[in-house]
Parts: C-alpha cells; sequence; structure tokens
C-alpha cells in the first residue's frame, strides 16, 4: 500500500511538471512561426531573346599550297607554323635552266632593238627599205614575247605566299620532285575567323548582316568570344529546315583555329521585362508561382507565367507587377500565410550578371 500511495505522488509530480512546461514550449512554438527569408523586389532589366546553335570555325583565307610545274625542291624558307606575310618566298624549285633560257631571251632583245635603232636613220633617207625596219620590229616583239614565257616559267620555280597567314605542317623535303596537284602545306589567314552555324528557318525573319554573336569554345570554356553576322545563305536546306549563318570573329591572338566546334548564341533583339532569379519559381505540374510577401510581412502564393530563362533568370510575363518583393530564398520553410522575418538580397541586379548590350 506504501509503495502504491509513492507511485501515485511521482505520478502526480510528473504532471504537474508537465503542464507547467507548456506556456514555456507554446511560447518557443510561436517564435519559430516566424522565419527568416530573403526577398528580392521585382523590377524592369534588359533582357536579349536569343537563338542558340552549333558551328564550325573556318578561316578568313585558306589554301593549300602546291607547285604550278614539275621540278625538284632546291629549298624550303619556311618552318612548321611559321608566320609569313603576303610574297614571302616559301619553297624554291631547280630553276637554273629557267635562268638561262631569261639570259638568252634578254639578249635577243636587246640585239634586235639595237638593230632597229641603227637602221631607222636609214630608213628615212631611203638607203634600206621599211620592209627591213618591220622584219626587226617583228623579230623584237618575238623576242620580248619570249623573255615573258621564260620569265614566267622561271617565277613558277618560286613559291610564295598569296596573302598574310599562318602556314601548317611541312609535307615535303628538300630534294623532293614535286608535280602540280603536291601538297607542300597549307596557308590560313586566321586574323579573323569565319563561323558558319546553322539556323532554323522560323528564325529567318530574324536574321540580317550585323547582328551580333557570342561564341564559346571548347578550348577556352570561360571566355566569351563576340563577333557579328556577315552573311546568310542563299537558301535553306530542305531536310533540315536550317539555313547557314555565317558570322565574323576578330581573332587578334590566333587562338581560334579552323574547324574548332563552337557554341554560338544569336543575339535577336534587346527588350525591357521583368525578370527575378530561378530560385523564386516554384514549379507545381505545367504551373509556376512565387511567395510574395505583402506590406504586412505576410506569404502570398502568386501564380505566374514564365517567358525566356537565361544564365540562371527567368522573365515573368504574367501574375507579379513592378516592386512586388518575392522571395528567392527560404521557401522551404514558409507556406502562404505566414508571417515572415525579411532580408533584402545583396546585389540583386540582373545587368550584373548579363552582358546585355555585347560589343564588337
Amino acid at each position: 500500500m506504501k509503495k502504491i500511495i509513492i507511485i501515485i505522488a511521482i505520478l502526480a509530480a510528473a504532471w504537474f511538471g508537465y503542464q507547467a512546461m507548456q506556456p514555456q514550449e507554446q511560447q518557443q512554438a510561436k517564435v519559430k512561426l516566424t522565419p527568416n527569408v530573403v526577398i528580392a523586389t521585382a523590377s524592369m532589366a534588359q533582357v536579349r531573346d536569343e537563338v542558340e546553335a552549333i558551328g564550325t570555325n573556318k578561316a578568313f583565307e585558306s589554301v593549300t599550297i602546291t607547285p604550278k610545274v614539275t621540278d625538284v625542291v632546291t629549298s624550303l624558307k619556311f618552318d612548321d607554323g611559321d608566320i609569313v606575310k603576303k610574297g614571302d618566298l616559301l619553297v624554291q624549285l631547280q630553276n637554273a635552266e629557267q635562268i638561262a633560257k631569261v639570259k638568252v631571251a634578254q639578249v635577243k632583245v636587246s640585239d634586235n632593238q639595237r638593230e632597229l635603232a641603227r637602221i631607222s636613220s636609214l630608213v628615212t633617207s631611203r638607203t634600206v627599205a621599211e620592209l627591213e625596219r618591220d622584219r626587226l620590229q617583228t623579230l623584237i616583239d618575238t623576242a620580248r614575247a619570249e623573255l615573258e614565257q621564260a620569265q614566267s616559267s622561271l617565277n613558277d620555280r618560286s613559291i610564295i605566299a598569296p596573302f598574310n597567314g599562318r602556314l601548317g605542317l611541312r609535307q615535303v623535303s628538300v630534294g623532293s620532285l614535286v608535280t602540280p596537284g603536291t601538297e607542300i602545306t597549307t596557308l590560313d589567314d586566321i586574323s579573323k575567323i569565319k563561323l558558319d552555324f546553322s539556323v532554323p528557318e522560323r528564325f529567318i525573319q530574324d536574321l540580317q548582316p550585323g547582328k551580333l554573336v557570342e561564341a564559346k569554345a571548347v578550348a577556352f570554356p570561360d571566355e566569351i568570344f563576340k563577333g557579328k553576322v556577315i552573311s546568310i545563305d542563299s537558301r535553306v536546306n530542305p531536310t533540315t529546315r536550317a539555313v547557314i549563318v555565317r558570322a565574323e570573329i576578330p581573332n587578334p591572338d590566333l587562338r581560334l583555329l579552323p574547324g574548332m566546334l563552337m557554341k554560338v548564341k544569336l543575339i535577336k533583339r534587346s527588350r525591357e521585362a521583368l525578370m527575378l532569379p530561378e530560385s523564386a519559381i516554384i514549379p507545381i505540374q505545367k504551373e509556376h508561382f512565387v511567395y510574395s510577401v505583402n506590406k504586412d510581412n505576410v506569404i502570398e502564393r502568386k501564380q505566374v507565367t514564365i517567358g525566356v530563362r537565361t544564365r540562371g533568370w527567368v522573365e515573368i510575363t504574367e501574375g507579379l507587377a513592378i516592386g512586388e518583393n518575392v522571395v528567392i530564398r527560404g521557401l522551404l520553410k514558409v507556406h502562404p500565410g505566414d508571417v515572415v522575418k525579411t532580408q533584402l538580397a545583396e546585389k540583386f541586379s540582373y545587368l550584373s550578371d548579363a552582358n546585355t548590350e555585347p560589343s564588337v
């Protein structure tokens, strides 16, 4: 009996202690119902409408260096990858025979010119017939033609750079017998790059020379190369329903090379739009919502319609007004109707994250 009384006393003490604790726990619960959230004020910003594509680099000018004649290489005036200027000598072919023919032709021209000069006065005095003068003039003209032919044959033995650029790998050696069509090396002008990419035909109305493009290469993932559209193909591919667009990108450091794969963004236009960070968007099935905070710091759920997405930002086309405060962090801690403590997001600026006006 005594044990029973002790147990009852212990239970009673526990019950009174529990009741005494309730107000404190309820007060703590009330404190927990006021969570902190980070908000941003919806505002207008410049946004770009873009078309994304994959493109391939091409040299601004490109040629395979080959000889015009068959002969033996006597000297090579370049190394692999050299930067050359227009007119620089690249390859010398055997030319001793051609030099001799040029000298013979020069002698013929000189001899006939001297003879013509000698008899010109005699023709005036009718000592020599005009027919002889005409014969000598014909010989001079023939000798000059032979000289030009010999000089051209000699020039063909000297292979020069047709424009400024960078040479490729050497494919021949001194002593090689080369023929027309033999590849000696390649020459590319890559001071500017032609970037070709396909654009679906539905965007043709947005394509004009001068449109801005931004491109990224796998080799330089953190760098954006900017250029302009210079031409649009005259035909649409009937299989892909796309048109080839060509852009020109400055390449002063010669880092971009022909054949590189590029990710391209064609800037169609810039316009004003209401932008929010994607972190503010709550997707539910096919609909989108945001948590707005009213003047009483109460959460309101609003359905919105979104437009373009770019670099972690999203355009709001309907459902939200300029100047409204929207929760961008702490969404999982709150529900519609909750009272919250707000903190304004620092450096909330779409312009700081997106270059809306690229320049070339």
